[in-house]
């Protein structure tokens, strides 16, 4: 028997199963055993670690409240502009530095990036510093100088709002960048040749040639920034740390984590993810169809 199985495994059929058997065995620890305990612990009221009672729908039925509706619209706010914001200005940007419009554009690529490299948690102290409230705040000092009114920047939603916005943006602009500028690689260049002997300007081969070229990069960036949108926690928790007061800042992860462990309820906890993991696969799956990500091609 033993010997049996040494050949199937090292014979042509068993090799291919060995090779993936690390990411399988991967995939159900670490994936799919969590996801199952969380649909389970979704329907349960959990007192401790052996005190597990089930309890229906009673965890989905508690959402309905008022902490839980405003993390829901932070987090619905939010990633609508992560993705207007983090799919089209990286897009101008890197169309900007393959039409070697712009000198020196391999130090702007790294200037760029480099903000991806820095720790979220460094980068949103620097963002709440200067962002403050008080009048002599950085960025309310130069409101003050040009005649305008200080704002209290992390107080309320929209201000709020547009200073995690502009983080986001300054810290994963770059990364957007190369996504895009390896799918301008790949246009071949007698596409651009053609269109511009049939007499097209650099808008319609922007819209006919350069989009439908990187179209796979683009569904790709934004299905990325979509997840990182409503999963966002760690910029919310820079910025904010202890004092949101409101319920101001706090997306839905972050509602997650304070029912989970500072209220110690993981069974309402596993609601909201769940609720959570299928409002990120509704809203993927609808920017896939408008995308065409399931048309065939002809």
């Amino acid at each position: 028997m033993i010997r049996r199985l040494k050949n199937y495994l090292t014979g042509p059929k068993g090799v291919p199963y060995l090779f993936v058997a690390p990411f399988i065995i991967f995939f159900l620890l670490v994936y799919l055993y969590p996801l199952i305990m969380t649909i389970i612990m979704s329907f349960q009221q959990i007192d401790g670690p052996n005190h597990h009672d089930f309890i229906g729908l009673k965890n989905y039925m508690k959402l309905n409240t008022r902490d839980f509706n405003m993390a829901l619209q932070t987090s619905g706010r939010y990633a609508v502009w992560d993705v207007i914001v983090l799919t089209i200005i990286p897009l101008l940007v890197a169309c900007v530095l393959h039409s070697g419009l712009a000198k020196a554009s391999n130090f702007f690529k790294s200037l760029f990036f480099i903000p991806s490299l820095t720790s979220i948690i460094v980068a949103g102290i620097v963002f709440r510093l200067a962002f403050g409230t008080l009048e002599t705040a950085t960025v309310n000092r130069a409101l003050t100088f040009f005649g305008l009114q200080p704002v209290k920047w992390l107080s309320y939603a929209g201000p709020g709002n547009f200073v995690l916005i502009l983080l986001t943006l300054w810290r994963w602009n770059g990364v957007n960048i190369v996504y895009y500028l390896s799918g301008l690689q790949a246009i071949p260049t007698d596409h651009y040749e053609a269109a511009q002997i049939d007499g097209a300007n650099a808008w319609q081969k922007f819209i006919h040639v350069t989009l439908p070229g990187i179209r796979p990069v683009l569904i790709y960036v934004i299905t990325i920034t979509v997840l990182g949108g409503f999963s966002m926690f760690t910029e919310s928790v820079a910025l904010w740390q202890q004092n949101n007061a409101g319920g101001v800042g706090r997306t839905i992860v972050g509602y997650m984590y304070m029912v989970g462990f500072k209220k110690n309820n993981l069974g309402l906890a596993s609601a909201v993810g769940l609720v959570l993991l299928g409002l990120v696969v509704a809203v993927n799956l609808i920017q896939l169809v408008l995308m065409g990500f399931f048309r065939k091609e002809d």
